[in-house]
């Protein structure tokens, strides 16, 4: 079992910036994935943001440019550098953590709310 412990939400102004965290602890895979999805109550979810064991990283379209995804393998820490919000990334993002050899992924933290108002 692996968990995922978010941290680093809360209340910004446009154009403001964001760091969250996300501290992975237990039985971790020696090749991963680990990520962000964000959802809004009502819509779908979105992936917003990955990276490889290898450190490839992959974005949405929508946050290219202003968003950094990194990891700390010392401290089996995911970071998400936000930066340029906008109130459209207004939404609570999970942490997410899986095999690199896996679609999906296993294992999902337990949420952080991220505000931007206008």
């Amino acid at each position: 079992q692996v968990q995922l412990v978010e941290s680093g939400g809360g209340l910004v102004q446009s154009g403001g910036s964001l760091r969250l965290s996300c501290a992975a602890s237990g039985s971790l895979f020696s090749f991963y994935r680990m990520g962000w999805y964000r959802q809004v109550s009502g819509k779908q979810r979105e992936l917003v943001a990955t990276i490889k064991s290898d450190g490839w990283a992959n974005y949405d379209d929508s946050v290219k440019g202003r968003f950094t995804i990194s990891d700390d393998k010392v401290k089996n820490t995911a970071y998400l550098q936000m930066n340029s919000l906008k109130p459209e990334d207004t939404a609570v993002y999970y942490c997410v953590y899986g095999s690199l050899y896996t679609d999906e992924f296993d294992y999902w933290g337990q949420g952080t709310s991220v505000i931007v108002s206008s």
